[in-house]
């Protein structure tokens, strides 16, 4: 594009975002850095449209956000498509009139007919979080063909997946080329800030946890204690009205060893088992750099378990003395660390690698 102008159209096969046997991300990026530096005047800006479903990103962004991460990657000759283009802006766009429809969708991608391949077993809603937490600019398409309320719920959903991005209102597909090309605002440090929910448990200093603009609202319940599995998989499936986002880690009595995360998005959630606490790794194994900082965390009665889950919802809707009394409630009596007294608990959750 130059000028504000299409001037050519070049179709990458589906391999660009996913890998199957028609190559890698990195073998496809390849051949389009030499494309550009063969074909295409250097003042030139380039628009790389994906497929609906394809796998943009996730808290692991070199491992899944394949666009970008390609513009690093560098051939056996030492090219890169980095030293030749910069990768601007992530882009993403909404449609106004479905998106509070689709986001209380129990839909896989398979239902629809849009799964990038028969292993793809994500939802609808995973895919627009993932598309709406990591981008720079949302395009909120067809707002003039949205009611009011759809409109105000659309602009909340956004707010609440992703605090920083710059949210262009429009209808059929219309936006200035400046309002997404040469913004400058991709990097992959800034990409992990971007979702409302990181922002708000990470306790970045720029963060609001209130937005009256948007009619959004968030707190993080946190403690130290741990969960009695039974009373928490009962909390994960009691709804709680106007919350649209809600993640974080927690533990359990049963698998003291263990972090677990929580991740709901509209009705999807999702628990699994995230790796181990540094409580239950040797110390040989930690990281040089860390060691002084981890043995001060891993002195205290818990080690450093604990509770951080973050939710965030309508500003008036979701009631935050309600949710907060939710997983309080599951917490063990204990104040000390009593692993035997824990182990005869009933616990349903599914079995979490090699050590449940």
């Amino acid at each position: 594009m130059k000028a504000g102008r299409l001037t050519e159209v070049i179709e990458i096969q589906r391999a660009t975002s996913t890998v199957n046997d028609a190559g890698t991300p990195e073998q496809t990026w390849a051949a389009l850095a030499t494309l550009r530096a063969e074909r295409v005047d250097p003042s030139t800006a380039e628009t790389i449209e994906g497929y609906g479903a394809s796998d943009t990103a996730t808290v692991t962004l070199r491992a899944r956000f394949p666009v970008a991460a390609s513009f690093e990657f560098r051939d056996e000759a030492g090219a890169a498509l980095d030293d030749i283009a910069r990768f601007d802006t992530m882009v993403t766009v909404v449609d106004a009139v479905n998106l509070t429809r689709d986001f209380s969708a129990q839909d896989f991608l398979a239902d629809r007919g849009v799964e990038l391949g028969p292993e793809d077993e994500r939802s609808l809603v995973q895919l627009l979080t993932e598309q709406i937490e990591f981008a720079d600019v949302v395009v909120l398409n067809k707002i003039g063909s949205a009611s009011s309320e759809a409109r105000a719920t659309a602009r909340a959903i956004i707010r609440a997946l992703n605090a920083d991005a710059r949210i262009v209102e429009t209808d059929y597909g219309r936006v200035a080329p400046q309002e997404i090309l040469g913004t400058g605002l991709f990097s992959f440090e800034a990409a992990h800030r971007h979702p409302t929910w990181a922002q708000e448990l990470y306790g970045y200093a720029e963060h609001r946890p209130e937005d009256a603009e948007y009619g959004i609202t968030s707190f993080v319940f946190r403690a130290e204690r741990p969960f009695e599995p039974a009373k928490l998989a009962e909390f994960f499936e009691t709804p709680l009205p106007g919350v649209i986002r809600a993640k974080g880690h927690f533990w359990l009595a049963t698998r003291p060893d263990w972090v677990g995360e929580f991740s709901l998005a509209g009705p999807m959630l999702e628990v699994r088992g995230l790796g181990l606490w540094w409580s239950a790794v040797p110390q040989d194994r930690w990281p040089e750099t860390e060691r002084a900082r981890m043995a001060e965390k891993v002195a205290q009665e818990f080690g450093d378990r604990r509770q951080e889950l973050v939710f965030i919802g309508m500003l008036g809707q979701m009631n935050r003395a309600r949710i907060e009394a939710m997983p309080e409630r599951c917490l063990v009596p204990e104040a000390r660390f009593a692993p035997e007294a824990w182990a005869g608990l009933a616990d349903p959750f599914p079995r979490w690698g090699r050590a449940a």
